[in-house]
């Protein structure tokens, strides 16, 4: 069984443009290679995503009628839970 952790290879078929423009853009954004350049790119991605579904949640809950008061420990529990989801990210790079 794969973990998320478990490091595989994908190969991207490019126009040369695109290559050199990834390459320049992994200098200049401090990244060692390109493959980590793009590994950010896809984090970043996810993250985003993640955001969003989170986002369209809490819309669906604010509409949905219901009056569920939300306490300081209910807001506590949603930030720790972001958190970790985000060093879980962190920690699959």
């Amino acid at each position: 069984m794969a973990s998320d952790h478990e490091v595989t290879t994908m190969n991207v078929s490019l126009p040369r443009s695109q290559k050199d423009w990834v390459r320049e853009e992994a200098k200049r954004s401090g990244c060692s290679t390109p493959s980590e350049y793009v590994r950010r790119l896809i984090r970043d991605a996810q993250l985003r995503a993640d955001r969003e579904r989170l986002e369209t949640l809490l819309l669906e809950g604010l509409s949905s009628g219901d009056d569920i008061e939300m306490t300081p420990e209910d807001w506590d529990d949603l930030r720790r839970e972001l958190v970790r989801r985000v060093e879980a990210r962190r920690k699959q790079a």
